[in-house]
């Protein structure tokens, strides 16, 4: 049975009302028209009929695409904005006012996506506008490349192409020219723009339950912005190649949708749905602009990412290509002061720079010369200790789905991952780059890996712990058991110092400290220093397994109710615990006492 979606809402009849009334409290420049609920109509502040002297340009449809369209309202780009309900094609009479409250002598052009509903109730508004004395014209946007040319008489669906071509009609509107040629723009926009759009879940309307209809290894290719159906339901793709079949379909098919060779230069739109997170859109906007590049052979001009034309809290996005002339590009560059129009984005005189820069290296480090690796053979104390740092490694890779297990219950569920990466690069770097037969620089350079590879608080507290350690043994190749000691005490005070972290407080810490001192306890006492290590990861064990029982006073863990933390050791805990422990193992076999 299908649940109830969850909204932030008040009553779902008052969703588009105080959407609006929002935005306008937002940009003081925009407007709406005294009507609700019937007219819900968006339109530039202080714009007269009677002093307007461009053509105005209008767009609208059902609500629930935010920002469009009424975000794009603004001196450049739209007049005026009628919306209908969600999902809902505005009703005539609410077109018709806002034909009234923002056309003047230059007349109107509307620009409409190609919806049954929204070219019947727009025509019909344009067909009374007309014998009321407007002059006004209507241009339909369907860029949708995932349907047929035709389908019966209804054709392609417009979809977030529309953006770009409101933009064009909008900006050659404020540059003073009549309607005729308004719309001659227009359409040649339209007629170069392609679309086509990857679900992976249907919106869900407001007060309406949420829909089942795709299931957690399914997307859907090419449904429209109202969650209808789409060309077919597949499997679960990585976006590379979701990316690479849009593209083929827009540019490549056999309809010949866009009239797009080789050669030519294009502007791009990634465009999310409502619920992708912006992450997700630049890894489709990185692959989207390669492939167009490298395997289309055509130049991208402009690269618009974001939100635009959205389905609810629909999770997906698509991709628009236009052919970028340059009456395009110059009129997507005017300015404009609709509040979601992307900013920043056009191109800076001349050649653009690299996108890829050298990263800057320390000058004043004699090391930046230097080529480190591995010695062609090994003294025994570098063998012991590759082996011991491989066994750490080892078992912290094994222990990656446990850690990150424990890590959602009580962080944020990346603690695993996070250390499988930085024990997977020590273990690759102790091959061929560390210098084993040096302790000392061997834990200089595990600082450089794990501070390149390891991400978050646990990357930057191990490098830490690395580089005290190093700070107390540069200058011995072959530390002795005791100046092991001293750099994990040192390392211990380290990550206490920056981190604020203290025994008792449900941190790796609360593993390290009981080991620290039992290994200087039973080195003290003259115990052979491999049972002194061995005994010391005990202490780790005990002492990780201890947090379960502790209240968090740092990292993540320090937010959860400590009822959730019953029963569940700190993951951090329980990964020094364990790596600690796989490499006394290890110095033990390889050094029997």
């Amino acid at each position: 049975m299908a649940s109830q979606g969850k909204k932030l809402i008040n009553d779902p009849n008052d969703v588009v009302t105080e959407y609006i009334e929002g935005l306008v409290a937002t940009y003081p420049g925009l407007q709406y028209l005294d009507g609700f609920p019937q007219i819900k109509v968006v339109l530039q502040a202080n714009v007269s009929p009677s002093t307007f002297d461009k053509v105005a340009v209008i767009s609208g449809g059902g609500a629930g695409h935010e920002p469009a369209h009424a975000g794009y309202v603004g001196p450049g780009m739209l007049t005026a904005a009628v919306s209908g309900d969600v999902f809902a094609s505005p009703p005539v009479d609410s077109i018709l006012a806002a034909i009234r409250a923002v056309t003047g002598s230059k007349g109107c052009v509307l620009i409409v996506t190609n919806y049954t509903g929204d070219r019947l109730n727009f025509g019909l508004a344009v067909e009374q506008a007309k014998s009321e004395g407007y002059i006004i014209e209507m241009v339909i946007v369907g860029d949708d490349c995932a349907l047929p040319l035709r389908r019966g008489i209804v054709g392609r669906r417009g979809l977030a192409g529309t953006v770009l071509v409101n933009k064009v009609a909008g900006a050659a509107a404020a540059a003073g020219l009549p309607v005729t040629e308004v719309v001659a723009e227009a359409k040649h926009a339209a007629e170069l723009v392609g679309t086509m759009g990857v679900a992976l879940s249907v919106c869900t309307l407001p007060g309406q339950p949420t829909s089942g209809r795709l299931g957690t290894d399914k997307m859907e290719l090419g449904l429209g912005i109202h969650g209808e159906a789409g060309a077919a339901v597949v499997d679960l793709q990585p976006v590379d190649l979701v990316v690479s079949h849009v593209l083929n379909q827009i540019l490549v098919n056999e309809a010949a949708y866009v009239p797009i060779t080789g050669g030519s230069n294009v502007v791009l739109m990634i465009n999310g749905l409502g619920a992708t997170p912006l992450m997700e859109l630049m890894i489709a906007a990185r692959k989207a602009v390669r492939e167009l590049q490298g395997v289309h052979g055509l130049a991208v001009d402009r690269v618009y990412t974001g939100s635009f034309m959205t389905s609810l809290d629909m999770a997906g996005f698509s991709i628009t290509v236009i052919k970028s002339e340059q009456a395009i590009l110059d009129r997507l560059d005017a300015p404009t002061k609709a509040p979601c129009w992307p900013v920043g984005t056009k191109a800076s005189v001349g050649v653009r720079p690299p996108v890829k820069v050298p990263v800057p290296l320390n000058p004043s480090s004699s090391r930046n010369s230097e080529i480190v690796s591995r010695p062609p053979v090994l003294t025994k104390y570098g063998f012991i200790l590759e082996a011991a740092i491989e066994a750490a490694a080892k078992e912290v890779v094994s222990m990656k789905d446990c850690l990150n297990e424990w890590d959602t219950k009580v962080g944020d569920g990346d603690c695993g991952t996070t250390m499988e990466r930085g024990a997977t690069a020590v273990i690759e770097d102790t091959k061929n780059r560390y210098p084993l037969n040096d302790a000392a620089e061997t834990l200089y350079e595990m600082t450089t890996t794990i501070r390149s590879v390891m991400g978050g608080t646990s990357g930057i507290l191990y490098a830490i712990i690395c580089q005290a350690a190093y700070t107390i043994l540069k200058g011995h190749s072959e530390p002795t058991p005791r100046e092991w000691a001293n750099a994990l005490a040192a390392s211990i005070d380290a990550v206490s110092k920056y981190g604020g972290a203290h025994a008792g407080y449900r941190t790796m810490l609360d593993a390290l400290i009981p080991a620290s001192n039992t290994l200087n306890e039973r080195l003290d006492a003259g115990d052979n220093p491999v049972t002194a290590f061995v005994t010391s990861a005990e202490a780790a064990m005990i002492g990780a397994d201890s947090t379960k029982n502790m209240r968090a006073q740092a990292g993540r863990s320090s937010y959860i109710s400590p009822d959730l933390l019953v029963s569940v050791p700190d993951p951090g805990a329980m990964a020094a615990a364990s790596w600690y422990k796989a490499a006394a193992l290890s110095v033990a076999s390889n050094l029997k006492p």
